[in-house]
């Protein structure tokens, strides 16, 4: 099929198997999904990892190409195996038998036409859509009454540092429209009586060492434009060096963030008027917390 699933609707013909042939286009994949882990995790925000962990499904490729990226091995390597929907749908079972509070798709939007059919039958969990926030606004209506929680970066208010980094100038105003689209669909977030979310939206945010004036930004666009109790806001400290960055090209970001710049910007967050969301400890910016993709629960 011609794909126009993402923002970037490079039109490339893709392929419905590996086996077919070679996958073009930015994200370089099939229709068919390809997984690299599934599994319970633990390391999500509390109201998504309660206490018995998130039912994630790790999908390779990405239609960005970030140079810090953490997930890089299957971001950009698409390191992973290829699966049928059947096993798709197994996988969604498998996890909820194991006591996942949800199923957490992590960066689905080039297998939006999968998801779509994996999800033909209610969950008895709620879904969480774990992006990258450069989704296109189509892709998402055609999930809508599937998703109960939207959970997307907004990594960037600088469409240059999103060219630099990411090789997307267009950024920003992409991820504020595909938030705005993931608000309209689920409204404000509501919060069981055992710490569990069960809908809305969360937006958060990386900060990256050195730019703190993009992260200024993104928090007085989220002050700004939603109203207090919407939306839940989660300030990310974990940012180590991985990818591209390791290889010396971008030396500017090969350093974990230090002590005032988080606390700068946890300053500006207190400041803004945002009370509902989460912070990170220092402790977070930590290689161990980083999954193996090791083709596990596949």
């Amino acid at each position: 099929m011609k794909c126009s699933l993402c923002p970037r609707r490079c039109s490339t013909v893709r392929y419905n198997s590996l086996a077919d042939g070679i996958c073009t286009g930015f994200c370089a994949s099939p229709v068919l999904p390809v997984v690299a882990r599934a599994g319970l995790h633990h390391w999500e925000e509390p109201v998504i990892s309660g206490t018995k962990g998130s039912g994630t499904v790790f999908f390779s490729g990405c239609n960005l190409k970030c140079v810090f990226c953490q997930n890089y091995s299957i971001s950009t390597e698409r390191q992973g195996k290829e699966i049928s929907l059947g096993r798709l749908k197994e996988i969604y079972r498998e996890l909820i038998a194991q006591g996942a509070h949800n199923i957490n798709l992590v960066t689905p939007g080039h297998y939006t036409q999968a998801v779509l059919s994996s999800l033909d039958e209610k969950l008895p969990v709620p879904v969480v859509y774990n992006s990258n926030g450069y989704d296109s606004v189509s892709a998402l209506r055609s999930l809508e009454g599937k998703i109960d929680i939207y959970l997307p970066d907004l990594k960037y208010s600088d469409n240059h540092l999103a060219g630099k980094y990411s090789q997307a100038s267009d950024y920003f105003e992409t991820a504020a429209a595909a938030i705005d689209e993931m608000f309209r669909q689920t409204g404000n977030f509501e919060i069981d009586d055992n710490g569990i979310m069960k809908k809305g939206v969360i937006i958060r945010h990386l900060v990256l060492p050195g730019e703190l004036e993009n992260s200024i930004n993104v928090i007085k666009y989220v002050s700004e434009h939603f109203p207090k109790g919407s939306v839940l806001f989660s300030l990310m400290r974990q940012y180590v060096p991985c990818g591209r960055v390791l290889d010396g090209e971008y030396p500017e970001l090969n350093r974990r963030l230090s002590d005032w710049e988080y606390e700068a910007i946890e300053s500006v967050l207190f400041d803004s008027g945002i009370e509902d969301g989460f912070l990170q400890d220092e402790e977070s910016a930590d290689t161990a917390f980083i999954p193996l993709f090791d083709g596990s629960g596949v």
